[in-house]
């Protein structure tokens, strides 16, 4: 949404093609999610950050935008999707300037169909395709502890530790709240091990 933002800014006319539902929240809220998260069970804060979505951004269902029936941080953890951060591309859409519309059906030449039957001439098309894992492709032997998406085959809150002092930071889903948990659980296990006598012998 940020790149229909920054060109919609630039007096293009811009539409942005969403395939399946999404929380938009601001930055502040996920920083006060990451905040709470430290206190509060996951279904509250995620309960806390839709309701402050309400308020601010409204019923987003007549511009195309639906929610997940999962709260964002539980969205995070269970799939790896992570919220929108508006920068204030809702505002352009609820003005019309930037269009939400079906999903795409066909492309031909700058000519791109849509699932309501509808079609539109483009200067340019960007895709905004996302990014998967890869270690697979270069860890030797990552099938016997990595799932076909990439990520860990132990389970949430034991995914960020492997066999022979290999550490997953960053796999648990849960955004930067996940991402610092997995490197403080990875520093005081490599800090254990320089402290006990069994794992010093060993070098």
């Amino acid at each position: 949404m940020e790149i229909a933002y920054d060109l919609a800014d630039h007096q293009a006319r811009t539409s942005i093609v969403i395939n399946s539902p999404l929380h938009v929240v601001t930055k502040e809220m996920i920083y006060m999610a990451m905040v709470l998260l430290g206190y509060l069970p996951v279904s509250v804060v995620d309960a806390l950050v839709v309701l402050l979505a309400k308020l601010n951004y409204g019923d987003l269902s007549e511009h195309g935008i639906v929610r997940p029936k999962l709260g964002p941080m539980r969205l995070k953890a269970v799939t790896g999707r992570s919220s929108v951060i508006d920068v204030g591309t809702i505002e352009k859409i609820k003005k019309g300037e930037i269009e939400v519309v079906k999903g795409v059906t066909n492309i031909r030449g700058n000519v791109v169909e849509f699932a309501d039957d509808k079609s539109y001439h483009y200067d340019a098309i960007v895709f905004a395709t996302g990014f998967r894992t890869n270690p697979g492709k270069w860890l030797q032997d990552a099938d016997s502890f990595l799932g076909e998406e990439g990520y860990p085959r132990e389970k949430f809150p034991n995914h960020w530790k492997g066999r022979n002092d290999l550490y997953f930071v960053g796999f648990a889903r849960s955004g930067l709240a996940g991402c610092s948990t997995d490197a403080q659980n990875a520093a005081n296990d490599i800090a254990r091990k320089r402290t006990d006598p069994y794992f010093s012998q060993r070098k």
